[in-house]
């Protein structure tokens, strides 16, 4: 008995995991904390007025 009727099959749906891992991951893990960004912008704003 075999799980895949043949090739391609499994293909896809190896293929459809490793891209929905990839948005998992990319909503997961940002580089760039933006909150973190505006308040540093606004305290450097606030300092040189």
């Amino acid at each position: 008995m075999r799980i895949f009727p043949n090739t391609e099959s499994c293909l896809r749906l190896v293929r459809a995991l490793a891209v929905e891992t990839n948005e998992n991951w990319m909503e997961a893990n940002r580089y760039i904390n933006m909150d973190d960004l505006r308040e540093h912008k606004k305290l450097a704003l606030r300092q040189a007025a």
